[in-house]
């Protein structure tokens, strides 16, 4: 079973036709995405194609959807959203319990508890490290990549997590759970 996890959207409308597209390519049966999904914020620059009202119809006609609530995220979007945005999810990977946040909170530097994988999106930079036994990945942003990073998105399957290239599917790191 393949899931596509991606973050920090914000409003770009392009951004999410790509990473349907490649959820579609990749055959994923659930996406998964951690948040920021609709405003620009403060600190960042408007992304390309912001639209975010045309990213919520995009995303308001798929089936297997999971949102992650961030720290742009507000009440008045779940108002335009035909799904929820979770504070937090979990996963199973075989015997392996994955935490999904944001990370505004949890991140590489505050560990939550009881999880062997943590996944998160916020800082816009991809990667898949462990740190104190613990897997850290971050798929970093579809829209507004930063420190040189280019947009990318964490596949997983089978006990595997990939971090791939938005724009040409190239594996840029993995790791077996």
């Amino acid at each position: 079973m393949k899931i596509l996890i991606a973050s920090d959207v914000h409003g770009s409308y392009s951004a999410i036709r790509k990473i349907l597209q490649k959820a579609q390519e990749e055959k994923a049966r659930d996406l998964i995405l951690l948040g920021d999904i609709y405003n620009h914020g403060p600190r960042n620059p408007f992304p390309d194609e912001y639209a975010p009202m045309k990213v919520a119809e995009a995303l308001n006609g798929v089936k297997r959807l999971t949102v992650i609530k961030g720290n742009c995220d507000s009440e008045v979007d779940e108002m335009i959203s035909s799904f929820t945005f979770s504070e937090s999810a979990y996963l199973f990977s075989g015997d392996k319990k994955i935490f999904l946040t944001h990370g505004h909170k949890y991140n590489e530097k505050a560990l939550p508890s009881g999880c062997d994988v943590l996944i998160y999106g916020h800082f816009h930079v991809g990667f898949i490290k462990e740190k104190e036994g613990v897997i850290i990945a971050n798929p970093g942003s579809i829209s507004l990549p930063k420190e040189n990073s280019e947009p990318s998105y964490l596949l997983l399957d089978d006990g595997k997590l990939q971090l791939k290239s938005l724009l040409t599917g190239k594996i840029l790191s993995e790791k077996s759970l």
